[in-house]
């Protein structure tokens, strides 16, 4: 053959293929082809294409209790990574295009969908982009009939001002956010019910100016979470650092989720701590999982993590490192915890943990239970021993985040790419055959039922089609969305109308859970005193003692109160106590610190709380 001649020199070559026009014209568009075929043969070889949305939803196993069920796919919904339902039941979707990378200067891709269901099938038909050129958007909530925006380094609001389902007008509410990694930037905003929006930032340095308070320093949230109140014009730290994943339950007990730690409680809140900008208090945050790392994938490693963990393994092995890096079967890239508080699925659910896991490609389930002190344990339920919830064979499935819609069903943002990684970690010759964008014109949201349930919202018409009257009583709704919503527009509203049907609601409702939403819908409407939360102080409900003096102790009468309660039953009610009582300047409280040191001090968060650490 021509090339294999070791006598041709470069000079013949060139003269021959000169002279062989075929060869100049066929032989080169060949070789081309061949070498980028062969490329591509590799990198499909190395990683599997995509599936249809019909096929993934064959690659699931799911609990046989469940059907799961596709609601949008694209084109209506591309790299789903939040939703929020609006008081009409509008539905809005946070997509990041711009994962993993930065994006240059003024090319961002990131936006906000509004998504429609047009001829009442359950799958969405129709969509508008709400507002595009946002840069790395991560959360979404709604908020005075816009929408509260998480695009690192800002927090905006954005309106539709004419109805089109179109932003129109825009404001930077706070700014000075971290913004140099997106996997690990501002988040999950969550509307709780002690009235506070709170956030995630993963503890990462930032001072944040909240721009409608320019009289206002900022505030450092480096080593912790955020929380803010619009109705009062707030911004204040929050204990945690939660990375992608804010579980809150019906009593606003507050869950992370951090890649590997799947689930973890915020155990002490910040305006407990003692701590400055140089002594920072260890971080109130406790690993609750009894089964932590273990889950059960059905989809092999990629191959750069096999690769990568292959390597990390032969250097650990060469060093002596009692260490061993695992490429599958653990926890890795745990995302989205969410909470189960609704009545649509079986009881048995209700209150479950459920969290994504983006490179196993499955939806972990915990069962909460309560122990001796103020942690709760995570645990497997005893049909998932062995196996997940939700587990798929198709390795681009990403379930980056979950939510409870307003009918109770299960939805999944699932990001849809072939790759969920920060480049960072993963070594230049792998990267190679690796494109990091590609599935950035895909996406699915699935809903998740009981196999006989309905995926109608029974509560109809929406909150914020209703007066002020009928929103009380929405607090006691089965499904925690219609109370949360309607608690929001209370606060919205401002109608002190209300007012003594609330008060009726906390003392004569059957349902602690109702009473506790009346509670701080009080709260918001300045409608509390001295001999309100003195009741509630006595109410059966230990969470609503919990929240009754947290309040207390704006009320200074109330404090020999609270020191006759530390022979209460409840442990949650005594960790409350030795946190309040810590805090406020009484003679009397020292005692009653020494008696409850004497009943918990086997109890390290016990003495932390009491020693404000």
């Amino acid at each position: 053959m021509l090339l294999s001649n070791k006598t041709s020199t470069l000079s013949e070559i060139s003269d021959i293929v000169k002279h062989r026009w075929w060869y100049r014209r066929w032989w080169w568009p060949i070789l081309l082809f061949i070498l980028c075929f062969g490329s591509q043969c590799t990198r499909q070889q190395n990683y599997p294409g995509p599936l249809t949305p019909e096929q993934a939803l064959e690659s699931f196993q799911l609990s046989p209790e469940f059907r799961i069920e596709l609601f949008a796919a694209e084109p209506h919904v591309i790299d789903p990574v939040d939703i929020a339902f609006d008081e009409f039941g509008n539905t809005y979707v946070a997509e990041m295009l711009d994962y993993p990378y930065k994006p240059d200067k003024g090319k961002a891709r990131s936006r906000i969908r509004y998504l429609q269901d047009t001829d009442q099938d359950g799958r969405v038909d129709f969509s508008v982009i709400f507002q595009d050129s946002l840069s790395e958007v991560t959360s979404i909530y709604p908020w005075k009939g816009g929408l509260l925006v998480c695009s690192a380094p800002q927090i905006k609001y954005l309106k539709d001002l004419d109805g089109d389902h179109k932003a129109d007008s825009e404001e930077v509410l706070f700014t000075g956010f971290f913004e140099n990694n997106s996997e690990a930037q501002i988040t999950n905003l969550k509307f709780n019910v002690d009235n506070w929006i709170y956030g995630s930032n993963h503890g990462n340095p930032g001072s944040v100016k909240f721009i409608r308070k320019p009289e206002i320093e900022p505030v450092s949230v480096q080593g912790t979470d955020f929380r803010f109140r619009l109705d009062l014009g707030l911004f204040e730290p929050a204990a945690g650092s939660t990375q992608f994943g804010q579980a809150i339950d019906d009593w606003g007990n507050r869950f992370s989720t951090q890649n590997t730690i799947h689930l973890s409680q915020i155990v002490i809140p910040w305006e407990y701590l003692k701590g400055d900008s140089v002594n920072q208090p260890k971080a109130p945050v406790q690993n609750i999982s009894d089964h932590d790392l273990e889950m059960f994938q059905l989809t092999p490693a990629p191959y750069w993590r096999a690769e990568r963990t292959r390597r990390r393994q032969e250097r650990y092995d060469t060093e002596m490192m009692d260490r061993i890096e695992y490429a599958e079967d653990h926890f890795t890239g745990c995302s989205g915890g969410t909470i189960y508080s609704a009545n649509l699925f079986p009881e048995s659910y209700h209150g479950s943990v459920f969290t994504g896991e983006v490179a196993g490609n499955l939806v972990h389930r915990d069962i909460l239970v309560t122990g001796q002190g103020p942690l709760f344990v995570a645990k497997r339920h005893q049909s998932e021993s062995d196996k997940e919830f939700l587990a798929s064979t198709d390795s681009w499935f990403r379930p980056a985040n979950l939510a409870v819609a307003p009918d109770g069903s299960l939805l999944i943002m699932d990001m849809y790419r072939q790759h969920i990684e920060t480049p960072l970690s993963i070594p230049e010759d792998l990267k190679q055959d690796m494109d990091f964008y590609r599935g950035d014109d895909m996406g699915r949201i699935y809903r998740i039922v009981p196999k006989n349930g309905t995926t109608t919202p029974g509560s109809q018409p929406f909150p914020g089609e209703r007066v002020t009257g009928d929103l009380v009583e929405l607090l006691a709704h089965e499904n925690r969305w219609w109370r949360l919503t309607a608690q929001r527009l209370l606060i919205e509203r401002q109608d002190q109308s209300v007012l003594p049907q609330l008060k009726d609601m906390l003392i004569n409702h059957p349902t602690p859970i109702a009473r506790l939403h009346a509670l701080y819908a009080l709260e918001s409407l300045a409608g509390l005193n001295e001999n309100i939360i003195s009741g509630v102080l006595e109410d059966s409900q230990p969470q609503l003692r919990v929240h009754a003096i947290r309040l207390a102790e704006n009320y200074p009468n109330l404090v020999s109160k609270l020191n006759d309660m530390i022979n209460d039953q409840s442990p949650l009610v005594a960790f409350q106590l030795a946190l309040s009582l810590s805090q406020l300047e009484s003679s009397e409280n020292q005692s009653a610190l020494t008696h409850l040191q004497t009943r918990f001090g086997d109890d390290p968060w016990f003495i932390r709380a009491i020693n404000n650490e």
